[in-house]
C-alpha cells in the first residue's frame, strides 16, 4: 500500500509538496515465525508506539547540527582513549546467540521445496555439529 500525498503541479498549476506530511499504516504482517526476530504482533506493537516522524514532533527533534546539550560532558566520554568516563558507562549490549550451521539449513529447509537443505540439515545432525 503506497502512502497517498500530494504531487504538484506543472506551471500555474504547481502548489506547495514540501509541506506534506507522511504517515505510514500501521500494518500486522503474517507469516512471521520464530525464525525471525520478533513475531508479526511484536512488529505491529512496535510501529504503533514507534509511529513515522511527524510534523507536530518537530519541535522534539535535535538536529545533527545542533550544539551540544552536554556542555560539561567530554566529547570522548564512552569510548576508551582521551578524556571523559570510558566504555564501561555505556549500557550493555546482550550479545546474541549466533545460530549454528545445522540450524540454518533447518530454517532454509521450511521454504525449500526440493527437500536438498533438509536432507543437508539431517547429514549435519548426524555428523554432530
Amino acid at each position: 500500500m503506497a502512502i497517498n500525498e500530494k504531487v504538484s503541479g506543472i506551471g500555474k498549476e504547481a502548489k506547495r509538496v514540501d509541506l506534506n506530511v507522511s504517515k505510514q499504516p500501521i500494518r500486522y504482517i503474517s507469516g512471521m515465525s520464530n525464525m525471525q526476530q520478533a513475531t508479526g504482533k511484536e512488529v505491529y506493537e512496535q510501529q504503533r508506539n514507534a509511529p513515522m516522524y511527524n510534523a507536530e514532533t518537530e519541535s522534539e527533534v535535535i538536529p545533527i547540527t545542533a550544539f551540544t546539550q552536554n556542555k560539561e560532558e567530554s566529547i570522548f566520554n564512552g569510548m576508551d582513549f582521551g578524556d571523559g568516563a570510558d566504555s564501561r558507562v555505556l549500557p550493555s549490549i546482550p550479545i546474541q546467540k549466533t545460530n549454528s550451521l545445522a540450524d540454518t539449513f533447518k530454517q532454509i529447509s521450511i521454504f525449500d521445496p526440493s527437500g536438498d537443505s533438509e536432507l543437508i540439515y539431517r547429514w549435519l545432525v548426524d555428523e554432530g555439529y
